[in-house]
């Protein structure tokens, strides 16, 4: 069909700033990174964002834009050895008067030891470093690496802007799909950028995927096809099938998901709630993680304002337990939107707060001698247990203090 084999993804890699989508608030013109660049002031750089954004690209676009030779490492494949190497590249090039650009491809995956190996060179200058994460750069990377670098925060694509790179795909002869008679609704264009995620690279791939799929002609026939290729919306969708959820269980955006789970419930939106326990449910979260979550929200966001949360979570927990995924969901939703419709108060959270204070600072204070169990005779008769009062005897309050003499009268609730 074609001479190409590389991924439609990659041979559509945008090879300058004309061609690159999206981002303007990064690389339009007069912004800080173009600025950088034109006046000739580039420093390292840190790109963070999430998968199919174009921190890759846009890498090679400084590189190319920048006339310096560009070095890339995967932080997952490559170490010592891959570095030592990059680096001997660079101070070759350094002697010939061209800078080099080494690239870290998901840099987060290195560990201090390796990330402080990169300082030296980036302090002298023998590279200029730029580093692509899809982590906080604040947790991942190392503070002397960060305050010698300009982070740069990379969005998800939005479905116009997917769009565009699939109209471009799809017309460009020489790199693209130009060259097939191919047939696609502009709504179809538009369901697979949205089903995309907001990634550019899956998108094209589904395009690929989906055009692929439809041509009759053998796999050994070099020809192109002379019948029209239609594609339509159960194409794209087959095509995506594969296609899993937005949902890092140890990234970021894990815990993204989480806060918003449980700022929903405290907000007392049950369809946002609900929608925030899918997200993670069906993105493959442990189900007794969130059970756990909404567990301790229910006593620390509601409490004694509705003591049944507790109890609703709680079995919810025990469902989860018993029953795992996928049947445990409505057990979960149940809770979430019971947690959610609550009426709330932490006063237990604060109270329990205060009392811990007062533990740490009065941990010597010495528990009442009357509030002291005494089961022995000689603790009897040093006075332990004497004069208290047992509340069931009495009809009423018992005046009787509960709390060590230096804290007496101390209201917590």
């Amino acid at each position: 069909m074609t001479e190409h084999t590389a991924p439609l993804a990659d041979r559509m890699r945008p090879r300058n700033f004309s061609e690159f989508f999206g981002q303007d608030e990064i690389v339009g013109a007069g912004k800080l990174l173009r600025k950088l660049i034109d006046s000739d002031q580039l420093s390292s750089l840190v790109f963070w964002g999430p998968p199919g954004t174009g921190k890759t690209t846009l890498a090679h676009i400084v590189a190319e834009a920048t006339r310096s030779q560009f070095i890339k490492i995967s932080a997952v494949m490559g170490g010592k050895e891959e570095l030592r190497q990059a680096i001997a590249r660079a101070e070759s090039a350094q002697v010939n008067g061209q800078r080099t650009i080494l690239f870290i491809d998901e840099i987060h995956r290195w560990n201090k030891a390796q990330q402080d190996g990169l300082l030296p060179q980036v302090e002298n200058g023998t590279i200029i470093l730029i580093g692509a994460t899809t982590e906080n750069p604040s947790f991942e990377i190392i503070g002397a690496l960060l305050s010698r670098s300009r982070v740069f925060i990379l969005k998800r694509l939005e479905t116009g802007e997917i769009t565009k790179i699939l109209r471009h795909a799809l017309a460009d002869k020489e790199r693209g799909l130009g060259k097939l008679p191919t047939e696609i609704a502009g709504e179809t264009l538009d369901l697979l950028a949205n089903l995309s995620g907001g990634d550019a690279r899956v998108a094209l791939n589904g395009l690929e995927i989906a055009i692929k799929s439809k041509i009759k002609e053998p796999a050994a026939n070099r020809q192109l096809p002379k019948s029209k290729i239609v594609i339509e919306a159960d194409d794209i969708k087959e095509a995506l099938q594969k296609t899993h959820l937005v949902f890092d269980k140890n990234g970021e955006e894990f815990y993204n998901l989480i806060s918003a789970l449980h700022k929903s419930m405290r907000g007392s939106d049950a369809n946002a709630a609900l929608y925030w326990l899918a997200r993670m449910f069906e993105g493959g979260a442990d189900p007794l993680y969130i059970a756990r979550r909404v567990l301790r929200f229910a006593a620390e966001d509601i409490g004694v304002a509705d003591s049944r949360a507790l109890l609703v979570a709680n079995a919810a927990y025990d469902a989860c337990h018993k029953l795992g995924a996928p049947e445990c969901n409505v057990h979960l939703a149940e809770a979430v939107v019971y947690c959610a419709l609550a009426k709330k108060s932490n006063a237990l959270y604060v109270a329990y707060s205060e009392a811990a204070k007062d533990a740490q600072a009065t941990s010597h204070l010495g528990v009442p001698l009357h509030l002291r169990n005494a089961p022995t005779k000689f603790m009897k008769n040093i006075g332990y247990g004497k004069d208290y009062k047992y509340n069931p005897d009495f009809d009423g309050p018992v005046e009787q203090d509960y709390l060590p003499k230096e804290l007496k009268g101390k209201k917590y609730l």
